[in-house]
């Protein structure tokens, strides 16, 4: 029996990340339980290079469960790909196992109906940047040719350096290289917008990312999005995801997120560190109700963001007091290092003051 029913007045599809243990089919009944009204889950193992194939048993249960609970596998449902996925890595042999797991998922989703398909860019690692994201361009194109219909979605990220996507440029360049660019477009992930440097906490910032993302990107490859506070302060860097209203993104974020219209019709899905999908489904409630509270002013509102705030306290100064220690690091001065001959004066030096304080 459900313990959360799912909204029919909410204007988004907010949903989370649900488990498909004991079978694919499984999730869809788990995102049901927990008010979903989109969801996300593993096609497989996300650890594992290699895992058994769905049955034709488990696949007609799960068109059945989707047709039974009303969810549209062409639009509502949102998988998460496999982690160990690089197609930006220069080592061929490893790129093409990379490529091998991820057209494997792509034939799933298809097999399942499913329409969208989220994924981590991956990272250049040494390689050189802009041959790396041709190679990444490449691999999309070629899977694209090899697939009929899911629609990839690119990911940004938390990190800088070698990894692809904490930069919109990185998204763009990307996608200039995708030939059928009707099979492309971008997931973007709250945490890993604000770890990036991206300041989305407030309305004035907000608008200025969304603003910037049209720009760079385009407002039409924007295809589903994740829900996640930061643990982390803004420009971190890492990639650690905090419950709504817990972290240094606060809950005034999410409830612009639920009044902005161009959010409207998309998989808005939670990936917050819950214990189980009873958390997942009272942060749906949380966002249906932040749908209500059109002032950032009440006094109701007000109180539940102290509230979060209290409860993420001690990880955020954790966090904060990590930070600032590297930045440290990052800012300080290195020391001259001595050269042979400056080590033998120093040396000398110390061997003629002994001399005189033996005299």
């Amino acid at each position: 029996m459900s313990k959360f029913i799912r909204s029919t007045t909410s204007k988004y599809k907010f949903g989370a990340h649900m488990s498909g243990a004991g079978g694919i089919s499984n999730s869809v009944l788990n995102a049901h339980n927990t008010g979903c009204n989109a969801f996300a889950m593993f096609l497989k193992s996300p650890r594992k290079w290699v895992s058994p194939a769905f049955t034709k048993e488990e696949i007609a249960k799960f068109n059945d469960n989707c047709e039974k609970f009303n969810y549209n596998p062409l639009t509502d449902i949102l998988p998460h790909g496999h982690y160990l996925i690089n197609l930006a890595n220069p080592d061929l042999e490893k790129v093409d196992k990379s490529y091998e797991s991820f057209l494997d998922d792509l034939k799933r989703c298809e097999s399942l109906g499913i329409g969208l398909y989220n994924f981590h860019p991956g990272s250049v690692l040494k390689g050189d940047r802009q041959v790396q994201l041709k190679q990444l361009a490449q691999f999309l194109n070629r899977a694209i040719k090899e697939t009929k219909f899911v629609k990839i979605l690119l990911e940004n990220m938390a990190g800088t350096g070698n990894l692809v996507g904490s930069n919109l440029k990185d998204l763009h360049d990307v996608i200039e290289m995708v030939e059928d660019k009707t099979r492309i477009g971008v997931c973007v992930d709250t945490c890993h917008t604000f770890a990036a440097g991206y300041d989305i906490s407030n309305q004035e910032s907000f608008d200025k990312f969304w603003k910037d993302f049209d720009s760079i990107i385009g407002l039409k490859y924007l295809h589903a999005m994740h829900l996640n506070d930061s643990k982390a302060p803004l420009g971190a860097n890492r990639d650690l995801h905090e419950k709504l209203g817990e972290g240094f993104l606060g809950l005034e974020v999410f409830r612009i997120i639920a009044h902005a219209d161009h959010l409207r019709g998309i998989p808005i899905i939670l990936e917050t560190p819950q214990p189980d999908e009873e958390g997942y489904g009272h942060e749906i409630k949380l966002l249906e109700w932040l749908e209500s509270v059109e002032n950032p002013e009440d006094q109701e509102l007000i109180t539940k963001s102290e509230e979060k705030q209290q409860l993420g306290s001690k990880s955020r100064k954790e966090q904060l007091s990590k930070w600032e220690i590297k930045q440290k690091k990052a800012t300080k001065v290195p020391r001259k290092r001595k050269t042979a001959s400056s080590e033998g004066a120093d040396i000398a030096a110390q061997l003629t003051n002994s001399k005189k304080a033996k005299k």
